[in-house]
């Protein structure tokens, strides 16, 4: 089969496109995908430079999401071949055929493309877990979201504005500002002075919940920009530098900064990702969730793909297309 391949750890322009890929075999307790279309996500850029958590022995297939087809599934399984899913198989996504664990699989409603379930396991389960367990958003709340143009950011917005709360979006840069709102969000600041626009924005109460993908040197103003009870969530660090808080700032405000591992909570309990997909659903089937695509490259072009993100370049997700539906 077609499959991306990372062979040595030199970037995003060192993946390459091969046609003699083994197919998987279908193990017990999996499912075996047709991918259609795969997401691209910022931990797939770290993977090519060695960079991420988990360090695959080379050379190994990237790709944690998909949507696709059901080929095969193992008996007793509730997928039936030619079942439309999404599926989050951590790796071998950007490849023709994939094998996934049950578990993460999920079933995709014939209404939402595949280039649009590709685009849903990774961010809107992370900014789910993110916005319900972990900060216990509740009706009403103002949300500040940094990095608002990219796929995390695009995902929390569609997440909190379902979840009834008033969205601000942070930008990097004037032409990222039309995405942020396209994706919802009810207000989009720069991020140069995005201190001082929040503020103004609450009449000087300050936000009650901050998403951070971003980390860098905006992680103080961020903590700065909370309300009394205000907590912050640290998601990720795509500015490269990891920030240090000063707990004083803490005590003072009675605020939090909360850890979003989604990975590593659902790894002890799997079967919490169908409880996640299944919350999800009906916001999908009322359209409150609508990934915005930003850019879809055909296999090919899986290094253009990845330095799209690696760049900062993204507006809204990126996808692969494997093949035509």
């Amino acid at each position: 089969m077609r499959a991306a391949r990372v062979t040595t750890l030199d970037g995003p322009r060192s993946v390459v496109v091969e046609t003699d890929v083994a197919e998987p075999a279908l193990a017990p307790g999996h499912v075996l995908v047709d991918v259609h279309e795969a997401g691209v996500n910022f931990p797939d850029v770290l993977m090519t430079k060695g960079l991420y958590q988990m360090r695959p022995e080379l050379p190994f297939v990237p790709g944690s999401e998909c949507a696709g087809v059901v080929r095969e599934a193992a008996p007793g399984s509730d997928f039936r071949p030619g079942d439309r899913v999404a599926a989050f198989p951590v790796l071998g996504a950007f490849a023709e055929t994939v094998s996934v664990p049950e578990a993460m699989v999920f079933p995709l409603p014939d209404a939402v493309s595949f280039e649009a379930g590709a685009a849903l396991p990774m961010n809107y389960l992370t900014v789910q877990f993110a916005l319900d367990r972990r900060a216990r958003l509740e009706r009403g709340e103002v949300v500040l979201v940094h990095g608002a143009a990219g796929g995390v950011g695009t995902a929390a917005i569609q997440v909190a504005r379902a979840m009834d709360a008033r969205v601000i979006a942070v930008v990097s840069s004037a032409d990222k500002i039309e995405t942020a709102r396209a994706a919802g969000a009810h207000h989009v600041v720069m991020a140069e002075g995005f201190l001082a626009a929040a503020k103004e924005l609450t009449d000087g109460r300050g936000v009650d919940v901050v998403v951070d993908p971003v980390g860098g040197d905006r992680f103080t103003d961020s903590l700065r920009s909370l309300a009394p009870e205000g907590r912050l969530l640290v998601i990720g660090f795509t500015a490269g530098q990891i920030p240090e808080v000063k707990v004083n700032r803490l005590l003072l405000g009675n605020l939090s900064v909360v850890g979003v591992g989604w990975g590593a909570f659902w790894q002890h309990r799997p079967d919490y990702l169908r409880s996640q997909w299944e919350a999800l659903l009906p916001l999908l089937e009322r359209g409150l969730l609508d990934p915005l695509i930003g850019s879809r490259h055909p296999l090919d072009d899986v290094a253009g793909a990845l330095a799209e993100i690696d760049e900062r370049r993204a507006r809204g997700k990126v996808t692969l297309t494997i093949r035509s539906a």
